[in-house]
């Protein structure tokens, strides 16, 4: 039995670890579990055990010189990739700036420096030198009081990128700490920036990402990565979260004679064509396109307020909306998206959607993979692409945690009104059309069954501690 400390950094990581039964095994399994959050520790009543200590993750605000050194580590990281990678050299585009503030200017030098000088070797030294910018800092100071005071044995990241983890990544090295931190979501190493800082272990959802990591992390060795599955889906082979279908239409006022139809919006920074999406599939129901009766129900993103979608919610009563019962625990963080928690009530409407819906739709999001867990089919529109005035979304088929999927024939790839409508039609009356599809792309991309997943985890951080 020894200590471990957990660190939660968003809703999104308090909904993996304590909604799911990763932290109740870790109750079990170590004689303290110390809970470092972003989150105020009002999130946590009702989950905290005796053995639970809690501190709370402070918001740091990076110093110049550490911002410069992690900016030049991420871009010369994306420099270093960018070749055969659609999605690196999008995120590469996004981030050059268009102004000319000093910022500005700065990130520009740091892109003409990177076409250059961006090999692994040079990304090692610059992260060595936001280290050395950490060197004295005041809340590095604080942290190395903390972890003196509980003295753990491993130090777990439930998320791999947020700057605001650096300085405790730092400390944890001062004193000689291990740590691990898992990779919080599919397309985080085939498409994103450099992680906050080095790892001793890392826990990855699949062979498959085990093998983007080492491809992506060159230093990193084979036996610093352990294949665990991921904690996301866990809760939906958990009794706690079920609930009838009857309970459910009723909830949301569906018909129990119709089929259902879902569209899950993401958040309108890469989601913007989603109320055209849930429009074009309102007026077929309206114009009797769409040939069997039906109910709608959309579920708008957790991570932003449904404002967007009021003019379609007069326009279209027989819509049903689902708006995530996420709250928001405090208005002032510098990534304020990641203050707003779940509800478990709000757990158990998502496991309903996914169990009674007849076809899931949306914009080639991870409520894919959601909707393949229930045998439910889905359908990606993307009508918008560089040349027809919608936003763009028929490039995501480019990135390559999603290009994958596409040619994995899981999905309905739809790009245009007709499509939709007509491939709607074909799933109500045939939904198993592509079931082999899609067990095969579970299996490559989340290792190990649901069930037990949390232990999972548990055991292999265990077994990290003693090496």
């Amino acid at each position: 039995m020894n200590k471990l400390v957990l660190v939660i950094t968003d809703g999104v990581g308090f909904k993996n670890y304590v909604l799911s039964d990763f932290l109740k095994e870790a109750i079990k399994n170590f004689e303290e579990v110390i809970i470092f959050s972003a989150l105020p520790k009002s999130c946590y009543d009702g989950f905290l055990a005796k053995n639970c200590s809690f501190e709370e993750l402070e918001d740091h605000r990076e110093s110049g010189k550490t911002w410069f050194y992690r900016k030049l580590k991420e871009v010369a990281h994306l420099q270093n990739h960018k070749k055969n990678n659609f999605g690196i050299r999008a995120n590469l585009k996004r981030n050059y700036p268009k102004g000319n503030s000093k910022r500005a200017i700065l990130i520009k030098l740091i892109f003409i420096w990177t076409r250059y000088f961006y090999s692994e070797k040079f990304i090692s030294k610059y992260q060595k030198l936001q280290e050395t910018s950490l060197q004295s800092n005041s809340v590095v100071k604080r942290y190395l009081a903390k972890l003196e005071k509980y003295k753990p044995d491993i130090i777990y990241f439930t998320h791999q990128r947020p700057a605001f983890i650096a300085p405790l990544i730092y400390a944890s090295k001062k004193l000689d700490i291990p740590s691990a931190s898992f990779i919080f979501s599919w397309d985080n190493l085939a498409s994103k920036g450099r992680m906050a800082g080095d790892f001793d272990y890392y826990f990855v959802w699949s062979n498959l990402m085990k093998e983007e990591l080492l491809e992506f992390y060159s230093s990193v060795k084979a036996a610093q990565v352990k294949v665990v599955g991921t904690p996301q889906f866990e809760p939906y082979v958990l009794d706690r979260y079920n609930d009838s279908k009857a309970h459910f239409n009723k909830k949301f006022s569906l018909s129990d004679n119709y089929k259902t139809i879902c569209y899950s919006c993401g958040d309108v920074s890469t989601s913007k064509n989603d109320a055209l999406y849930v429009r074009t599939i309102a007026e077929a129901m309206a114009s009797k396109k769409i040939t069997k009766g039906v109910n709608f129900i959309v579920r708008t993103s957790p991570a932003e307020e449904p404002t967007r979608f009021e003019a379609l919610k007069e326009e279209y009563p027989f819509i049903q909306w689902n708006y995530p019962k996420w709250k928001l625990a405090r208005n002032k963080h510098q990534e304020i998206w990641s203050q707003r928690v779940p509800e478990v009530e709000d757990v158990s409407d998502l496991r309903s959607i996914l169990a009674y819906s007849d076809v899931m739709i949306n914009m080639c999001s991870t409520m894919s993979l959601d909707a393949m867990f229930f045998d439910k089919p889905v359908i990606n529109p993307v009508f918008g692409n560089a040349k027809n005035g919608l936003y763009d979304d028929q490039k995501y088929l480019e990135y390559r945690h999603y290009n994958q999927v596409v040619k994995s024939g899981a999905v309905n790839v739809v790009k245009d009104a007709n499509q939709l409508i007509e491939k709607i039609n074909e799933l109500l009356t045939n939904p198993n059309a592509k079931l082999k599809e899609q067990h095969e792309l579970l299996k490559v991309l989340i290792t190990g069954e649901l069930s037990k997943t949390g232990e999972r985890i548990v055991n292999a951080i265990k077994t990290s501690t003693i090496g």
